[in-house]
Protein backbone atom coordinates (compact mmCIF):
# COMPACT_ATOMS: atom_id res chain seq x y z
CA UNK A 1 0.00 0.00 0.00
CA UNK A 2 1.33 3.41 -1.39
CA UNK A 3 2.31 5.95 1.48
CA UNK A 4 -0.08 9.17 1.36
CA UNK A 5 1.76 12.24 0.74
CA UNK A 6 1.63 15.21 2.89
CA UNK A 7 -0.40 17.35 0.90
CA UNK A 8 -2.94 14.27 1.31
CA UNK A 9 -2.25 13.97 4.87
CA UNK A 10 -2.51 17.56 5.84
CA UNK A 11 -6.63 18.63 5.31
CA UNK A 12 -7.52 15.18 7.45
CA UNK A 13 -5.13 15.71 9.85
CA UNK A 14 -5.07 19.26 10.44
CA UNK A 15 -8.55 19.86 9.77
CA UNK A 16 -9.96 23.50 10.05
CA UNK A 17 -9.14 25.05 13.38
CA UNK A 18 -6.85 22.12 14.63
CA UNK A 19 -3.83 25.15 14.80
CA UNK A 20 -6.13 27.50 15.92
CA UNK A 21 -7.45 26.02 19.25
CA UNK A 22 -6.95 28.12 22.09
CA UNK A 23 -5.98 26.10 24.60
CA UNK A 24 -5.94 22.94 22.88
CA UNK A 25 -2.78 23.48 20.49
CA UNK A 26 1.04 24.36 22.03
CA UNK A 27 2.91 27.22 20.50
CA UNK A 28 5.82 24.36 19.82
CA UNK A 29 2.89 22.24 17.86
CA UNK A 30 1.70 25.61 15.93
CA UNK A 31 5.91 26.96 15.07
CA UNK A 32 6.97 23.83 14.10
CA UNK A 33 6.10 20.31 15.45
CA UNK A 34 2.47 19.69 13.49
CA UNK A 35 4.83 19.95 10.03
CA UNK A 36 7.30 17.44 11.39
CA UNK A 37 4.68 15.07 13.01
CA UNK A 38 3.34 15.12 9.34
CA UNK A 39 5.95 13.82 7.50
CA UNK A 40 6.10 11.01 10.50
CA UNK A 41 2.66 10.06 10.18
CA UNK A 42 3.11 9.18 6.75
CA UNK A 43 5.13 6.14 7.76
CA UNK A 44 2.65 5.13 10.32
CA UNK A 45 -0.24 5.75 9.14
CA UNK A 46 -0.06 2.42 6.99
CA UNK A 47 0.82 -0.32 10.10
CA UNK A 48 -0.43 -1.63 12.94
CA UNK A 49 0.64 0.56 14.99
CA UNK A 50 -2.56 1.90 17.16
CA UNK A 51 -3.32 5.51 18.29
CA UNK A 52 -3.55 4.30 21.95
CA UNK A 53 -0.10 2.21 21.47
CA UNK A 54 1.33 5.70 20.39
CA UNK A 55 -0.35 7.96 23.75
CA UNK A 56 1.38 4.75 25.57
CA UNK A 57 4.77 5.81 24.10
CA UNK A 58 3.92 9.54 24.63
CA UNK A 59 4.00 8.91 28.30
CA UNK A 60 6.66 6.89 28.46
CA UNK A 61 8.89 9.60 26.59
CA UNK A 62 7.57 12.00 29.06
CA UNK A 63 8.30 10.01 32.21
CA UNK A 64 11.67 8.98 31.17
CA UNK A 65 12.38 12.96 30.68
CA UNK A 66 11.96 13.60 34.64
CA UNK A 67 13.94 10.27 34.89
CA UNK A 68 16.75 11.71 32.45
CA UNK A 69 16.98 14.80 34.77
CA UNK A 70 19.36 12.63 37.49
CA UNK A 71 22.19 11.93 35.13
CA UNK A 72 24.34 15.33 36.53
CA UNK A 73 25.52 17.61 34.05
CA UNK A 74 24.46 19.23 31.09
CA UNK A 75 24.23 15.79 29.72
CA UNK A 76 21.29 15.07 31.71
CA UNK A 77 19.62 18.25 30.83
CA UNK A 78 19.92 18.40 27.42
CA UNK A 79 18.45 14.37 27.50
CA UNK A 80 15.48 15.46 29.20
CA UNK A 81 14.91 18.28 26.94
CA UNK A 82 15.61 16.08 24.11
CA UNK A 83 12.41 13.64 25.94
CA UNK A 84 9.97 15.95 25.69
CA UNK A 85 10.58 16.94 22.13
CA UNK A 86 10.05 13.02 21.69
CA UNK A 87 6.67 13.34 24.05
CA UNK A 88 5.38 16.53 21.98
CA UNK A 89 6.12 14.98 18.73
CA UNK A 90 4.45 11.60 19.83
CA UNK A 91 1.33 14.33 21.43
CA UNK A 92 0.90 15.30 17.73
CA UNK A 93 1.15 11.97 15.89
CA UNK A 94 -1.42 10.03 18.22
CA UNK A 95 -4.21 12.41 17.60
CA UNK A 96 -3.08 12.43 13.45
CA UNK A 97 -3.10 8.75 13.13
CA UNK A 98 -6.80 8.73 14.87
CA UNK A 99 -8.06 11.53 12.29
CA UNK A 100 -6.61 9.65 9.19
CA UNK A 101 -8.15 5.96 10.46
CA UNK A 102 -11.42 7.27 11.98
CA UNK A 103 -10.68 5.74 15.54
CA UNK A 104 -11.31 8.80 17.33
CA UNK A 105 -12.44 7.58 20.88
CA UNK A 106 -13.25 8.50 24.62
CA UNK A 107 -10.16 6.52 25.47
CA UNK A 108 -7.86 8.40 23.49
CA UNK A 109 -8.80 11.43 24.79
CA UNK A 110 -8.87 9.78 28.28
CA UNK A 111 -5.22 8.52 27.99
CA UNK A 112 -3.92 11.85 26.54
CA UNK A 113 -4.67 13.31 29.45
CA UNK A 114 -3.40 11.54 31.73
CA UNK A 115 -0.05 11.35 29.67
CA UNK A 116 0.01 15.29 30.17
CA UNK A 117 -0.55 14.85 33.79
CA UNK A 118 1.76 12.12 34.71
CA UNK A 119 4.71 13.74 31.79
CA UNK A 120 4.70 17.09 33.40
CA UNK A 121 4.65 15.70 36.98
CA UNK A 122 7.62 13.67 36.44
CA UNK A 123 9.50 16.27 35.25
CA UNK A 124 9.03 19.07 37.87
CA UNK A 125 10.05 15.76 39.94
CA UNK A 126 12.77 14.82 37.86
CA UNK A 127 14.10 18.92 38.59
CA UNK A 128 13.31 18.79 42.26
CA UNK A 129 15.50 15.39 42.97
CA UNK A 130 18.62 16.86 40.14
CA UNK A 131 18.18 20.14 43.09
CA UNK A 132 18.80 17.61 45.79
CA UNK A 133 21.47 16.23 44.42
CA UNK A 134 21.20 12.32 45.04
CA UNK A 135 24.58 11.51 44.22
CA UNK A 136 26.48 13.83 46.34
CA UNK A 137 28.04 11.36 48.54
CA UNK A 138 29.64 14.00 51.18
CA UNK A 139 26.73 15.05 52.71
CA UNK A 140 23.78 13.13 51.31
CA UNK A 141 20.45 15.21 49.22
CA UNK A 142 19.59 18.04 50.17
CA UNK A 143 15.89 17.36 50.24
CA UNK A 144 14.51 20.63 50.43
CA UNK A 145 14.64 21.08 46.59
CA UNK A 146 13.01 17.71 45.80
CA UNK A 147 10.08 18.99 48.12
CA UNK A 148 10.12 22.12 46.07
CA UNK A 149 10.18 20.12 42.72
CA UNK A 150 7.32 18.18 43.69
CA UNK A 151 5.56 21.23 45.09
CA UNK A 152 5.65 22.54 41.43
CA UNK A 153 4.61 19.44 40.07
CA UNK A 154 1.74 19.18 42.32
CA UNK A 155 0.83 23.08 41.19
CA UNK A 156 1.15 21.63 37.54
CA UNK A 157 -1.54 19.17 38.13
CA UNK A 158 -3.76 21.08 39.95
CA UNK A 159 -4.03 24.16 37.26
CA UNK A 160 -4.71 21.14 34.64
CA UNK A 161 -7.10 19.69 37.07
CA UNK A 162 -8.92 23.14 37.70
CA UNK A 163 -9.43 23.62 34.06
CA UNK A 164 -10.54 19.74 32.99
CA UNK A 165 -12.69 20.15 36.23
CA UNK A 166 -15.07 22.66 34.44
CA UNK A 167 -16.37 20.40 32.16
CA UNK A 168 -17.01 17.71 34.69
CA UNK A 169 -18.77 20.29 36.41
CA UNK A 170 -20.92 21.52 33.32
CA UNK A 171 -21.47 17.95 32.42
CA UNK A 172 -22.63 16.89 35.89
CA UNK A 173 -24.99 19.93 35.77
CA UNK A 174 -26.21 19.01 32.32
CA UNK A 175 -25.02 21.51 30.45
CA UNK A 176 -22.56 21.93 27.25
CA UNK A 177 -19.10 22.13 26.94
CA UNK A 178 -17.79 25.44 27.86
CA UNK A 179 -16.48 27.70 24.88
CA UNK A 180 -13.62 30.00 24.68
CA UNK A 181 -15.34 33.55 24.80
CA UNK A 182 -16.70 31.92 28.32
CA UNK A 183 -13.51 32.18 29.60
CA UNK A 184 -13.16 35.76 30.01
CA UNK A 185 -13.60 37.18 33.55
CA UNK A 186 -16.69 39.21 33.75
CA UNK A 187 -14.69 41.61 36.40
CA UNK A 188 -12.80 44.26 34.55
CA UNK A 189 -9.88 44.26 37.06
CA UNK A 190 -9.36 40.45 36.92
CA UNK A 191 -9.90 40.87 32.73
CA UNK A 192 -6.68 42.74 33.10
CA UNK A 193 -4.57 41.24 35.62
CA UNK A 194 -5.81 37.95 32.80
CA UNK A 195 -4.33 39.66 30.26
CA UNK A 196 -1.15 40.88 31.84
CA UNK A 197 -0.08 37.14 33.20
CA UNK A 198 -1.30 36.24 29.36
CA UNK A 199 1.51 38.73 27.97
CA UNK A 200 3.99 37.61 30.36
CA UNK A 201 3.39 34.42 29.77
CA UNK A 202 5.48 33.12 33.10
CA UNK A 203 3.11 30.66 33.61
CA UNK A 204 4.12 28.66 30.82
CA UNK A 205 7.32 27.31 32.20
CA UNK A 206 5.96 24.66 34.58
CA UNK A 207 4.76 23.25 31.40
CA UNK A 208 6.44 20.18 29.79
CA UNK A 209 7.79 22.12 26.79
CA UNK A 210 9.25 25.10 28.44
CA UNK A 211 10.36 23.00 31.57
CA UNK A 212 12.28 21.26 29.84
CA UNK A 213 13.90 24.18 28.01
CA UNK A 214 13.76 26.30 31.07
CA UNK A 215 16.22 23.66 32.85
CA UNK A 216 18.66 23.12 30.12
CA UNK A 217 19.28 27.03 30.36
CA UNK A 218 19.74 26.85 34.02
CA UNK A 219 22.14 23.93 33.52
CA UNK A 220 24.39 26.01 31.17
CA UNK A 221 24.72 28.09 33.59
CA UNK A 222 25.21 25.64 36.57
CA UNK A 223 28.53 24.81 33.96
CA UNK A 224 29.39 28.86 33.48
CA UNK A 225 29.45 29.28 36.51
CA UNK A 226 31.75 26.01 37.86
CA UNK A 227 30.00 23.20 37.76
CA UNK A 228 27.34 24.17 41.08
CA UNK A 229 23.72 23.27 41.45
CA UNK A 230 22.86 27.49 42.31
CA UNK A 231 20.64 28.20 38.89
CA UNK A 232 19.19 24.84 39.19
CA UNK A 233 18.34 25.68 43.12
CA UNK A 234 17.44 28.77 42.16
CA UNK A 235 15.39 27.95 39.44
CA UNK A 236 13.74 25.08 41.31
CA UNK A 237 12.20 27.50 43.66
CA UNK A 238 10.73 29.99 40.88
CA UNK A 239 8.94 27.10 39.12
CA UNK A 240 7.72 26.01 42.58
CA UNK A 241 6.75 29.51 43.32
CA UNK A 242 5.07 29.96 39.96
CA UNK A 243 3.08 26.81 40.17
CA UNK A 244 1.44 27.84 43.31
CA UNK A 245 0.50 31.23 42.16
CA UNK A 246 -0.66 30.07 39.02
CA UNK A 247 -2.37 27.65 40.78
CA UNK A 248 -4.81 30.44 43.04
CA UNK A 249 -4.69 32.75 40.14
CA UNK A 250 -6.01 29.96 37.81
CA UNK A 251 -9.00 29.18 40.23
CA UNK A 252 -9.63 32.76 40.99
CA UNK A 253 -10.07 33.31 36.98
CA UNK A 254 -12.33 30.22 36.30
CA UNK A 255 -14.44 31.22 39.25
CA UNK A 256 -14.45 34.84 38.14
CA UNK A 257 -15.67 33.94 34.57
CA UNK A 258 -18.66 32.58 33.15
CA UNK A 259 -17.71 29.02 32.32
CA UNK A 260 -19.75 27.59 35.37
CA UNK A 261 -22.43 29.11 34.25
Amino acid sequence: MSRPSVAELRPVVHPEGVKDRRSGEHWAGRLYMREISLRVDRYLVNTRVTPNQLTYLMVVAGVLAGAALLVPGLAGALLGALLIQLYLLLDCVDGEIARWRRQTSVTGVYLDRVGHYLSEAALLVGFGLRGADLWDGSEGPEWLWAFLGTLAALGAILIKAETDLVDVARSRSGLTAVKDEAAAPRSSGLALARRAAAALKFHRLVGGVEASLFVLVVAIADLIAGGGLFWTRLGIAVLAGIAILQTLLHLVSILASSRLR
